[in-house]
């Protein structure tokens, strides 16, 4: 039913194929990815109607699901039409201040069962789709930035959980922002059991030394992010390629800048760093000229990408 400029989004969901709006739809209670957290999901944002980067939301969804021994049921053009579907039944659809721009979250549940721990290989896998109004984040998040505390929660072990498998289990993450809270910061900044930089609850953390860019490898136990993948490869045909290496905590208190990355937040600076000492590592404010640089890079990389994919427009 398209959304008209200053008609808002209506949060609704999509269980099954059942239609609701979000606050009154049901999962079953033997659901094995609300008993367990044995479940994938992704998340994916539109601008123009365009959802960013949606062929590769579904291949690390289709990873998730191999990693975790799960065969997904649905096709993945049977979830895009039901996403659609959904995204119609929200009220989605162009309009001139960017109202019907929408969020979209999607769960494959290993499906329902007997309440056992052992993953029946028949089940049919089950889906949930959420639909809401793109996220408004604090404007000073991006003005002046975002304060991060790196936690005592450390960041799960690769060998226990790989953290390359997007799953509704979040406890981890959860326990590590709620601490980060509680010391005065917006988000948490997990270590490694050995010490090392990992990620922020559900964002990458990238840094700036010396005008050089770099990120916590991939085996300290952090998700390989969409939007830090994309700024990978912007950043090698740009000049100004992205290291990935240990990151240690005497080399957090030397950093220049830093910032965060993920489907919602895109580029936001961090604005300072609590070390596990007390101490904050104060950072410019609203990001310095290298953060600046590369979120301005990925604005017009979103851009082109619009351009290039108007065919995969939800409406």
């Amino acid at each position: 039913m398209g959304a008209a400029a200053g008609v808002a989004v209506c949060p609704t969901a999509n269980v099954d194929g059942v239609l609701s709006p979000l606050d009154e739809a049901r999962v079953p209670v033997t659901d094995r990815g609300f008993l367990y957290g044995d479940s994938v999901y992704e998340v994916f944002r539109t601008y123009d109607g365009v959802p960013l980067f949606w062929r590769e939301h579904f291949e690390r969804m289709e990873n998730s699901a191999r990693l975790i021994h799960m065969r997904i049921s649905q096709s993945r053009d049977e979830l895009m039409d039901e996403i659609r579907r959904t995204a119609a039944e929200a009220g989605a659809g162009p309009s001139a201040d960017g109202s019907g721009e929408v969020y979209v979250r999607w769960h494959v549940s290993r499906g329902t069962g007997p309440i056992d721990l052992f993953p029946d290989p028949g089940l049919r896998t089950s889906y949930m789709i959420l639909v809401k109004p793109v996220p408004k984040w604090k404007a000073e998040h991006y003005t002046t930035g975002l304060r991060l505390a790196v936690t005592g929660v450390r960041r799960n072990s690769p060998e226990s959980l790989d953290p390359n498998i997007k799953s509704g289990n979040y406890l981890n993450n959860i326990l590590g922002l709620a601490e980060a809270a509680e010391l005065g910061a917006d988000d948490c900044l997990m270590l490694s059991a050995q010490g090392h930089a990992t990620e922020a609850s559900n964002s990458n953390v990238f840094f700036v030394t010396g005008g050089r860019v770099h990120t916590p490898a991939d085996s300290v136990g952090n998700l390989r992010g969409i939007t830090g993948s994309a700024l990978r490869a912007i950043g090698a045909r740009d000049g100004w390629p992205v290291e990935e290496r240990l990151i240690g905590l005497d080399e957090l208190a030397q950093v220049d800048e830093a910032f965060v990355t993920s489907a919602t937040r895109e580029v936001m600076p961090v604005a300072a760093i609590r070390l596990p000492s007390g101490q904050w590592k104060q950072l410019p404010d609203g990001g310095g000229p290298m953060t600046r640089k590369i979120a301005q890079a990925y604005k017009s990389h979103v851009e082109r990408y619009v351009a290039d994919n108007a065919d995969a427009r939800l409406w």
